[in-house]
């Protein structure tokens, strides 16, 4: 049950990224994260109201260790691990943003093995190994990609021999590398709080809600755009923003299918697998982008081994 779960999160989270990188490109991303986040709150709201009218019979235990660990949670991952994600689709590119989070996975299970005792079958971690190992041949071709840019920053900057370090802090930050490792490390802490708190509120749902409660707060305390929000929302490309309203409703119910899976299976192996979006990125993004990105043969054998450990976890 849980696999499947975190299967289906898998398939959202990774249409979310091409539809992030197409609405992009029509609508300033500050706007583009408000409109996400405010329909993450109104969509799970929805999702919530059904589940209270019609299987819960309008009643829901409190759980006071549970309400802060999802609020937590979403000031993790709906606020700072999406922020940084969005900037780094932007600066990246699909597949290039979705290879980098092969370190998330490894963030998640060491955390769970470190703080909560997780403790893994030997099948699973020869899974974890071989998902990696398939996550690391993706992201090969970016990372060459990554490595002429970084040879292009590099002779740009030998005639600036007194600011070096600080050119390269600079290239870092620009090039989004820096943005997509710091979007992986909060989507693991994400993870692992929500998966905490499911074990002592089994409620995804209003999990889910209120980690984009937190998550829409903070942005729109942060965002200098936010007074200005209906002013832009009219001038706004009308394709880019239902797009973001689409990528709202996506993201809320991945993120709630993923906190029920978490119920089932280990946190670690529930992350693994929703994460393991560029073998669903990479192929849509070759043909939809026209192999902008340089995918090769080495990043479908890399999308096969990935494959190959989720079928393992599953059988």
């Amino acid at each position: 049950m849980g696999e499947l779960l975190a299967i289906f999160a898998l398939v959202l989270f990774s249409s979310n990224i091409i539809i992030t990188k197409i609405a992009s490109s029509r609508v300033n991303m500050n706007l583009g994260f408000l409109i996400s986040v405010g329909m993450n709150i109104l969509f799970g709201s929805i999702l919530l109201v059904t589940q209270l009218l019609f299987f819960s019979q309008g009643h829901i235990e409190w759980n006071t260790k549970g309400f802060l660990l999802f609020l937590l949670g979403g000031v993790f991952s709906t606020y700072l691990g999406r922020w940084f994600f969005f900037e780094t689709i932007d600066k990246l590119g699909p597949t290039r943003a979705s290879a980098f989070q092969t370190s998330n996975p490894l963030f998640t299970t060491i955390i769970a093995w470190l703080f909560l005792g997780e403790v893994l079958h030997w099948i699973d971690v020869s899974a974890i190994v071989l998902i990696l190992f398939g996550l690391f041949l993706v992201s090969y071709v970016p990372q060459v990609t990554g490595k002429r840019e970084a040879a292009a920053g590099q002779e740009q900057m030998a005639t600036k021999n007194q600011l070096k370090q600080v050119v390269s802090i600079k290239w870092l930050i620009q090039s989004g590398i820096l943005l997509a490792f710091l979007s992986s490390m909060s989507y693991a802490l994400g993870n692992i709080v929500r998966g905490v708190a499911i074990q002592s509120w089994q409620e995804p749902i209003l999990g889910g809600v209120l980690g984009a409660f937190a998550g829409f707060i903070l942005h729109t305390v942060t965002n200098k755009h936010t007074r200005h929000f209906f002013l832009e929302l009219k001038k706004a490309d009308s394709l880019g923003i239902t797009l973001f309203a689409i990528s709202g409703c996506i993201t809320i119910t991945a993120q709630i299918l993923v906190i029920a899976s978490m119920h089932y299976i280990p946190i670690s192996i529930a992350n693994l697998i929703t994460l393991s979006t560029p073998v669903l990125v990479t192929p849509a993004s070759y043909f939809l982008f026209k192999n902008q990105e340089k995918v090769t043969a080495v990043t479908f054998a890399g999308i096969v081994l990935v494959l190959s450990g989720i079928s393992l976890v599953i059988l």
